[in-house]
């Protein structure tokens, strides 16, 4: 029995039909292959460009900190810079005299006169005669005097600034009356520390206005031998000193600094080497 031409019809057309499919399913496949080639190749690109965008990131971070870290290498050494610089210009305006070891170590020119003196009020001298002081260093000076009569001590100034003039006429005037004993107490002029305008003599009303050895065991003494470093003050011939006889009444001002570490470590001014003494001039009045 022979197909109807109906069903060869129908055959035919599933055929086509079948083959179409096929046909759009190898397209399909393929088409969707070339999809998962682009996006694996996009993503393979995308990834690339990340590690790139990374790796350019941290040299670019990497830059970023080597060129902080040379700024402020370089802000450092400026600031090292100013601040020699400052200290250059502030050392240039201390009289570098107002360290210097001097009682028959150093000699001071007759020319010198400290940059700048003001007077001693009368109420803190001895009695009716004009006195000096550096002017940086006299409120040091007034600060420990009032602190000590607050304390119940009545100190006072007998004898301040001295020109070289004035320290050559005390000196003739002491071998006058002690010959060459004189020179166990008192300077040469150009040798006094007095002539630097930051030394003075004290006494008491209690010990009669008297330059004595007495002085020391006094009040006024003991307060001073406590206390006055704190306002940078120094005894310039303590008992066993190889310059001039022992002088509890003589004080020197070396600034806090100098003063401090001297009365810390127990040693006097002139056990000390010049260069050792030297880098406490620019905290002089500090």
């Amino acid at each position: 029995m022979k197909p109807s031409p109906t069903l060869i019809i129908a055959v035919l057309i599933g055929l086509a039909a079948l083959g179409y499919l096929g046909f759009e399913w190898r397209t399909t496949a393929s088409a969707l292959e070339t999809l998962r080639a682009e996006f694996a190749e996009a993503t393979t690109s995308a990834e690339t460009a990340l590690k790139n965008a990374e790796a350019d990131n941290q040299q670019l971070s990497d830059a970023l900190a080597a060129e902080k870290e040379r700024n402020d290498a370089f802000e450092g050494k400026i600031q090292d810079i100013s601040g020699t610089v400052g200290k250059l210009d502030k050392l240039s305006k201390i009289d570098p005299e107002l360290l210097q070891k001097y009682s028959k170590v150093f000699f001071l020119s007759d020319n010198y006169v400290p940059a700048a003196l003001t007077q001693i009020p009368q109420e803190w001298v001895s009695d009716a005669h004009d006195e000096y002081f550096e002017k940086e260093a006299w409120p040091y000076l007034e600060d420990l005097l009032k602190e000590a009569k607050d304390d119940g001590i009545s100190l006072a100034v007998t004898s301040a600034y001295r020109s070289f003039g004035t320290q050559a006429q005390l000196k003739s005037s002491y071998k006058l009356t002690y010959g060459s004993g004189a020179n166990a107490f008192s300077a040469d002029q150009g040798y006094s520390e007095h002539q630097l305008g930051t030394t003075l003599d004290f006494v008491t009303k209690e010990n009669g206005n008297a330059l004595s050895t007495s002085f020391a065991a006094s009040k006024a003494g003991l307060w001073l031998k406590d206390n006055a470093y704190r306002y940078g003050f120094i005894l310039s011939y303590p008992a066993g000193n190889k310059y001039y006889q022992y002088e509890p009444w003589h004080w020197r001002f070396v600034g806090r600094d100098l003063a401090r570490d001297l009365h810390d470590d127990g040693k006097d001014f002139y056990d000390l080497d010049q260069r050792t003494i030297d880098p406490y001039l620019i905290d002089l009045f500090d």
